[in-house]
This record gives structure tokens, C-alpha cells and sequence, in this order.
């Protein structure tokens, strides 16, 4: 499924976004901080959208001003929109870390209320439907994704590249795709 969805160059995209799923620890043994570039062509309805791997921009065992260094030389380099990150570790000190680097990087937190497999379910059914694309050089973030099953992770450590694809899509098209569909109330 992973080779059907390759593509050389995304078309003019609508959204960019760089996501996070940051590292609590520094050194060899540690798990990286998962840094994922992906955008979107969020063009006619949800059902029509599409989201571009870009970028893997992970960092193995750095320390934190360096992984955040890593987040914001991404955002820059594919002009991104936003930043996304998990904060259920680390709380305020993921966009303290960021906003050091960039004042005015635009940053969104993101809290894991769901278990990964539960997260990346819906992103899985993306990539079965054929909505989600994966440009060259991706391939330590696709093996970490052939180790992922409705049991969980199989892999060593964290699936971190993963992870921060999960937030990445869920940011340019389920939430937007959600916020779509609910009804409007009117007041009179």
C-alpha cells in the first residue's frame, strides 16, 4: 500500500504543517523527537482531500534546544503554517522550547487523549482510501508504520516518526474535515 502511494512532487498545496512528537530525554538510548513535514490540498469536499508527506526532520538523542532548533528550521525552510505537537510530556515546555528559537512561530498544543493505535486508526484508513502520499526518503517513518498493528506498536522504543504523522494529518484533515460536517446554528 506504501508503494502505491509514492509520488516524486506534491501539486501547489493549501496547507502545510510541521509536527511533533517530542523527545523527553537526551542521548544515545533515548527516543528520538519525531519531526514530520506534511501538507494538504484542501480543495471541494473533505472527501476530495489530499495530504503530501514531505519531510521526515527527526532528530535522534538532542537535546531539546536542538530538536526545537530542528522544528523551526523545518517550519521555515517549507514556509509551514503551523506547528503541531504532542504536549502530554513536557506540558508548556514544548512552545517555551519553540518560542525561544521563534517568537512568533504559530503553534498549536496537542493532547493524546486516545492510545496510538486508537489515534492512528483513522489515518490508516486515510492511506486504504489512497489520500495520503509519500514523497521519496521516507523510509525509516515507513517502517515504523509497518510495525504499527491494531495491537499496538511492534517496534523498539517509540514510534515517534509516526506519531508526529498522526498529529500532522489529524491537523490538516480530520479535524478540519469534522469541523466541516457539524451542523450551524444560526441565532436570530
Amino acid at each position: 500500500m506504501l508503494g502505491g502511494g509514492r509520488g516524486r512532487r506534491p501539486p501547489p498545496l493549501d496547507r502545510v504543517v510541521v509536527a511533533v512528537d517530542p523527545a523527553v530525554s537526551a542521548g544515545k538510548s533515548s527516543d528520538a523527537c519525531g519531526i514530520l513535514v506534511v501538507g494538504a490540498v484542501l480543495q471541494g469536499p473533505p472527501q476530495d482531500w489530499r495530504a503530501y508527506v514531505l519531510a521526515d526532520c527527526t532528530v535522534q538523542g538532542a537535546r531539546p534546544l536542538v530538536w526545537a532548533q530542528a522544528v523551526v528550521d523545518a517550519a521555515h525552510r517549507f514556509d509551514a503554517d503551523r506547528v503541531v505537537a504532542e504536549v502530554n510530556q513536557g506540558g508548556a515546555l514544548v512552545e517555551s522550547l519553540l518560542r525561544q528559537i521563534d517568537p512568533l512561530v504559530p503553534f498549536r498544543p496537542r493532547h493524546a487523549a486516545r492510545s496510538k493505535g486508537a489515534r492512528a486508526e483513522p489515518v490508516a484508513a486515510l492511506y486504504e482510501q489512497g489520500r495520503v502520499r509519500h514523497l521519496p526518503g521516507l523510509g525509516a517513518l515507513e517502517d515504523q508504520m509497518c510495525q504499527m498493528t491494531p495491537r499496538g506498536y511492534l517496534g523498539q522504543g517509540s514510534p515517534d516518526r509516526l506519531d508526529a504523522l498522526v498529529w500532522a494529518v489529524d491537523e490538516l484533515l480530520l479535524t478540519p474535515a469534522a469541523q466541516h460536517r457539524m451542523p450551524r446554528v444560526r441565532m436570530i
